[in-house]
């Protein structure tokens, strides 16, 4: 890891190198050779960071549980996601993953206890 006094990098600079650092952390894990796709597991491992508790809270980014945008609105926000909010997830994951993806967001409920 590059390691520079804070007061030689620009603000916007550190900014952007430190969401590109997110961004490069929440890379997917390609699915295993035999096609299996956990989507909760991905879900943790990818949109987690920022989805709290696996989408049914807001944390970095929004709640995603009952969330009012259609499933067109979803399925771009991962493919192309939002300059300087969310990392464009495009080519990462298959449009059936993200369908999966999409399936599992609508299925979310509050955790009981």
């Amino acid at each position: 890891m590059l390691r520079l006094p804070c007061k030689t990098i620009p603000a916007g600079l550190g900014a952007a190198l430190l969401w590109a650092a997110m961004a490069q952390a929440q890379s997917p894990t390609p699915a295993p050779e035999n096609g299996a796709f956990e989507v909760e597991q991905v879900f943790a491992g990818t949109c987690g960071f920022c989805h709290s508790d696996g989408g049914r809270a807001a944390g970095k980014g929004p709640q995603l549980m009952n969330s009012p945008r259609d499933d067109a609105f979803i399925r771009d926000r991962i493919k192309h996601g939002k300059p300087g909010a969310m990392p464009a997830f495009d080519g990462a994951f298959t449009d059936a993953q993200i369908d999966q993806m999409i399936k599992y967001i609508r299925a979310l409920k509050p955790r009981d206890g």
